[in-house]
């Protein structure tokens, strides 16, 4: 990047520390696709008069519908199953229903909202928990709240994360949660790998609890290394975040990182991140 005056930024996946920024003395703005900006060093950025733009677009439904895919390819083996018939194998695994199971639903924002109106669908019973705010809203929805934290992680058969990644949720999920769950539960987590605590997963998984897992987010992205210890575990189910990879949700951020760039070289930036 080092003759580049623009740069888009995809979501969180590309960090830009300040060792990278002093780097590249011709860059003259970063287009961000999304809000979420931890991974770049904006104030870095504003000392040396680099411009940031971010927004979010898309809609929230690729994720929540990434979010129930996984889950339901988890909990009837979809993936197992349909490998086993190209091998010339019948219905070898015993699959686990919705309805009456309860979903707990870790901040109920954007894309939490649409899963736990898919979980009262399928006749989940719902349970929310976070902050005042999220636990506000999902009560205004008709959602139950849970009680504690303990109860929450207690409760759910399901428990599907859908926090922000920042400072304040960085490792919010501990070890003693996870290890709080039902031994039958499936925890999914279509938002930032870092909202567990680093190693957390892994260990409460091999300990029992929750029973599974199913996975689009790692700390490492892209997560290349096919001896990551989830790749083989038979009870977590693993996709290479694919939660916005759609093809409206593409459209709509790849646009805004353009109009972006054109609002700053007609000398009108947009959506300008300030320090």
């Amino acid at each position: 990047m080092k003759d580049a005056e623009v740069v888009v930024l995809t979501q969180q996946r590309s960090l830009f520390p300040a060792a990278v920024i002093d780097r590249l003395s011709k860059l003259k703005m970063i287009s961000q696709t999304g809000r979420n900006l931890a991974h770049v060093d904006v104030a870095r950025c504003a000392e040396k008069g680099i411009v940031v733009s971010a927004a979010g677009a898309g809609s929230p439904h690729a994720t929540a519908e990434l979010t129930w895919a996984i889950i339901l390819s988890n909990l009837r083996h979809i993936p197992d199953e349909v490998q086993g018939l190209k091998k010339g194998e019948w219905q070898k695994t015993l699959g686990i229903g919705l309805v009456d199971k309860t979903l707990g639903v870790y901040a109920f924002g954007k894309i939490g909202s649409v899963v736990a109106g898919v979980g009262r669908a399928f006749g989940m019973k719902v349970v929310c928990f976070g902050r005042e705010g999220s636990t506000a809203r999902a009560r205004a929805a008709g959602f139950e709240v849970a009680p504690s934290r303990e109860a929450f992680f207690e409760s759910a058969d399901i428990v599907a994360l859908h926090l922000p990644l920042n400072k304040e949720t960085r490792g919010i999920v501990k070890l003693q949660d996870l290890e709080r769950m039902k031994p039958t539960a499936l925890i999914v987590n279509t938002s930032r790998a870092p909202i567990i605590e680093q190693g957390a997963l892994v260990t409460a998984l091999k300990k029992g609890r929750p029973g599974f897992a199913s996975v689009d987010v790692y700390e490492s992205e892209p997560m290349l290394d096919t001896r990551n210890p989830l790749l083989a575990m038979p009870n977590v189910l693993c996709t290479p975040h694919l939660g916005y990879v759609e093809e409206r949700t593409y459209e709509a951020i790849y646009a805004l990182a353009i109009d972006q760039i054109l609002a700053y070289a007609a000398g009108k930036p947009i959506n300008v991140v300030k320090e």
